[in-house]
């Protein structure tokens, strides 16, 4: 009995150091040690088995995590060279958004040219399919930078199959399981609580109320059915904890309703519960998503990475958009094992203001930086994201939405004088 306790704290400590090491990547080497119990060659066997196939868990462990963190193709040889990415414009003022990006790219040499695919649900006579979307995608080094897709409508009495909007299809299709959002106070913005903000919002994005499972039992009675998985679940809990080690994070928040969805939230909440204990040096707690909403008008300074489910995360994205100046400043991006797609981080087509020249195409802009920085073109990001936030804290060049009067394309002039590298 003593030597089946002491083996199996033995190993427990193995697969625990092992997973450390692994997320840390560090590279050890691992020293096993063949103990032999008088009269006991059973267990000597046992033990070397077991030890084995934790070794192997580990390893599989360690492939996980590197898959975690997307990686583009090595940096450019050439500083002529140029990298081509799909772009995808979307609906309303997307392709507004876009040709403002153009233009920039276009005017300040960043070395990159784009592959144009138009996806849309309103326009569907006009649009290109989800295979012509990943196929072009894969072509251009599985990077992507794509405006806001409008969900067209499916009305009661819609088939099954139609339920999947392409915003779902092209997540599901590609595996883009984490979406992230930055949320960071602009010097030059305004805003109500006059604090500064700097959070990020880590959201599972392929399963839970979006799954889109639903059906009518009887007329009159519709059930919607959220999926909710372990192996998903620890995905995005083990990517929002590597996210604030990597990024020099001090706290991890996952936010659920536990309290009344006792199985489904539950076994969220369980895993990012069992997660932190893998990162003892970042801080861990837990919030009803209720509580979540109040504390972000009243205190959201208190935040660091946030952790939550599908639905919960779509609702705070927006609402924490709106604590720095609203859906026309916040970047976000779609990260999965082997893709990344760059958009707004706030989800609106903006539908009414398409062709008046009036949208703000801030977000649209810090999500092209962003994927620069992907793309290993480190110093072009950088401009980019510097010029934007200088003309934005210099007041002159404002957009509607952050009291000005200023179009589209004249943001944009501004930001291209103001690039440097």
């Amino acid at each position: 009995m003593n030597i089946r306790f002491n083996y199996f704290k033995a190993e427990l400590r193995l697969i625990v150091l092992a997973e450390s090491i692994v997320l840390l990547s560090i590279r050890v080497e691992f020293e096993i040690r063949v103990f032999v119990w008088p009269n006991s060659p059973f267990a000597c066997i046992m033990i070397g088995n077991r030890i084995v196939s934790s070794f192997a868990r580990v390893v599989s462990c360690k492939q996980a995590a590197r898959g975690m963190t997307v990686s583009a193709a090595s940096p450019l040889r050439d500083a002529t060279q140029k990298r081509k990415v799909t772009v995808i414009p979307g609906d309303g003022v997307g392709p507004e958004l876009f040709h403002s990006v153009q233009d920039i790219v276009k005017n300040t040499d960043i070395p990159i040219e784009f592959e144009e695919v138009f996806l849309s649900e309103v326009q569907h006579t006009r649009s290109a399919t989800i295979q012509d979307a990943i196929e072009s995608i894969t072509r251009n080094d599985h990077v992507a930078l794509k405006g806001v897709i409008q969900e067209a409508w499916r009305g009661h009495g819609t088939h099954i199959g139609e339920l999947h909007g392409m915003n779902m299809q092209l997540k599901r299709r590609l595996d883009l399981f984490a979406n992230v959002v930055h949320i960071k106070s602009f010097d030059g913005i305004k805003t109500r609580h006059g604090k500064s903000l700097d959070f990020v919002i880590v959201r599972e994005q392929t399963e839970g109320e979006y799954s889109n499972l639903e059906h009518e039992t009887v007329p009159g009675v519709i059930e919607c059915l959220k999926i909710s998985t372990r192996a998903k679940i620890e995905r995005i809990a083990k990517f929002a904890f590597e996210y604030a080690a990597n990024h020099n994070r001090r706290k991890v928040t996952a936010v659920h309703k536990a309290n009344i969805i006792k199985l489904g939230d539950g076994l969220f909440l369980k895993v990012c519960q069992e997660m932190a204990k893998l990162y003892p040096d970042i801080e861990f707690e837990s919030m009803i998503v209720d509580n979540t909403c109040m504390q972000l008008v009243s205190r959201p300074e208190q935040f660091d990475v946030m952790v939550m489910p599908n639905l919960y995360g779509n609702i705070i994205d927006n609402l924490a958009a709106g604590l720095i100046g609203g859906a026309g400043v916040v970047s976000g991006q779609s990260i999965g094992y082997n893709y990344a797609i760059f958009e707004p981080g706030s989800r609106h087509s903006y539908q009414e203001a398409a062709g008046r020249q009036i949208a703000n195409p801030t977000a649209m802009i810090l999500s092209a930086a962003s994927m620069l920085n992907h793309l290993h073109l480190h110093e072009y990001g950088r401009g980019l994201r510097e010029s934007v936030e200088k003309v934005i804290k210099d007041g002159k060049v404002k957009t509607r939405d952050l009291g000005g009067h200023a179009s589209t394309s004249e943001f944009t002039d501004a930001v291209i004088q103001n690039f440097q590298i």
